[in-house]
């Protein structure tokens, strides 16, 4: 491996372990914000029970998440000195910002934690949103330099020089708000399966009719409902997202899409693998004129192929099987929650059968499995550039060699870290079962919260 691609693959590593700790970050807080208001609205104490197993879920997880994303911010500076001064001369608005957001979230993380027992509940909820607040804002905030890679706005460049910045029009790139809506979007899809990964997990063992089989089979509903909700808006905002691809970073959508001639009509190419000898999408299933009007409203719409460039500057071809994971993913989320839903609702079914209930324990991995690929997509399919168009990755990484051993033993940390984290959340629900929460709840005086066995 060359000097480059150790310090990509470090640096993915990173990004690729801290991701799904920060993604179910963002998106448990709203499971956590359903569940405390169906319990306020209701006074059903399944829910509040909820809310505080999801809490500590999530403060195990921003344990995690907050020393990767330390790790991930050291990396920039070490990795890519290049990148970081064109960052640090223009577009370092978000990186101060997020800050402010991150202490947002885990002062009102403290105060729902320790103090939910001793306020009003309107302080309780907006406690809530407000942790909900910090996070998507520090996703969105860190997302934002995502896109101003993909999407540079803000500064000129003359004579090697950067002039004529101007750091809002960076922050507001033009990709900026699809980019963070698909963030936000995907995030909430995250965390709504991965509770029903869990939820539907504990439907399989538990016995029916027991107060545990309908706490987890309510756990399980509200997931479905939002996880279900969130899925159809990001494959609505997927088609916004390709459509800024087509304008901005068309090469990006024909990689995507397997696309090597310049055409109007473009077909769709669904799964097969591309082949650059033949110039195709070999074993695809393709639909006829499907993706000019996905680029552009109209049929007529010409899609750019990529050999309207040199191939030096192609994306890696592999890109059209991530995004074919990511929206094959997305669509089985879609019809399994709607089919979870109906099943109860419409059919009138009195309980899931095994094979619903697995499918729905895959949700949980699927879709995290499916915003890594949406996540590898864009950072890999933006390549051979680092700003695009503005900075080459090769231009932009750190001189140092010998990173091979830093890559090995970060990987080995990562390995630890999940161990680790696996091994508390294993630990904690083990000496905490919902019937002990359970009791807590009913009992006045004793704390659920704050209870920590």
């Amino acid at each position: 491996m060359s000097d480059l691609l150790i310090a990509r693959s470090l640096f993915g590593t990173t990004m690729g372990f801290h991701i799904i700790h920060a993604t179910i970050g963002v998106g448990l807080p709203l499971m956590m914000i359903c569940a405390e208001l169906l319990y306020q609205k209701t006074k059903d104490p399944d829910y509040v029970v909820m809310a505080k197993r999801w809490t500590k879920t999530f403060a195990i997880l921003l344990g995690v998440g907050i020393p990767t994303g330390t790790i991930a911010g050291t990396q920039l500076s070490l990795l890519w000195p290049g990148f970081m001064e064109v960052i640090g001369r223009v577009m370092a608005l978000p990186f101060q910002i997020e800050i402010y957001a991150f202490f947002v979230e885990a002062l009102f993380m403290s105060i729902y934690v320790y103090a939910a027992e001793r306020i009003k509940p309107w302080m309780r909820l907006a406690s809530l949103f407000l942790v909900a607040l910090g996070a998507l804002a520090s996703a969105v905030l860190i997302t934002n330099v995502h896109a101003f890679q993909g999407t540079p706005a803000g500064f000129d460049v003359v004579n090697g020089e950067i002039v004529n910045v101007d750091p809002w029009k960076a922050f507001f790139n033009p990709s900026f708000f699809v980019t963070a809506t698909h963030v936000a979007l995907s995030a909430y899809v995250v965390g709504a399966f991965v509770v029903a990964m869990v939820a539907a997990f504990k439907l399989i063992r538990a016995e029916h009719g027991t107060r545990i089989y309908k706490f987890h089979q309510k756990a399980l509903t509200l997931s479905l409902i939002v996880g279900g909700i969130f899925s159809l808006l990001t494959a609505v905002n997927g088609h916004a997202s390709a459509q800024m691809l087509h304008e901005y970073q068309p090469e990006k959508l024909a990689a995507a899409e397997g696309l090597f001639e310049t055409q109007s009509h473009a077909p769709l190419a669904i799964g097969g693998v591309t082949d650059k000898e033949t110039e195709s999408v070999k074993y695809a299933i393709e639909i006829p004129w499907a993706l000019s009007f996905l680029a552009g409203n109209s049929f007529d719409t010409v899609v750019k192929g990529l050999n309207e460039w040199p191939e030096n500057e192609w994306p890696p071809l592999f890109t059209h099987t991530l995004f074919n994971g990511m929206v094959f993913i997305g669509t089985f989320l879609i019809l399994i929650a709607v089919l979870g839903l109906l099943w109860k609702k419409l059919f009138k079914k009195p309980n899931y059968p095994k094979w619903l209930l697995w499918s729905l324990v895959a949700s949980g991995p699927l879709s995290i499995l499916a915003m890594e690929f949406g996540w590898i997509f864009a950072c890999t399919g933006r390549q051979p550039w680092n700003i695009y168009r503005v900075l080459p990755t090769a231009d932009s990484v750190t001189s140092q060699t010998n990173l091979g051993p830093l890559f090995a033993l970060f990987v080995a940390v990562y390995v630890i870290l999940a161990a680790a984290a696996l091994f508390v959340l294993l630990h904690y629900f083990k000496k905490n079962p919902v019937e002990k929460d359970f009791a807590r709840a009913e009992t006045k005086g004793v704390p659920l919260f704050s209870s920590n066995t």
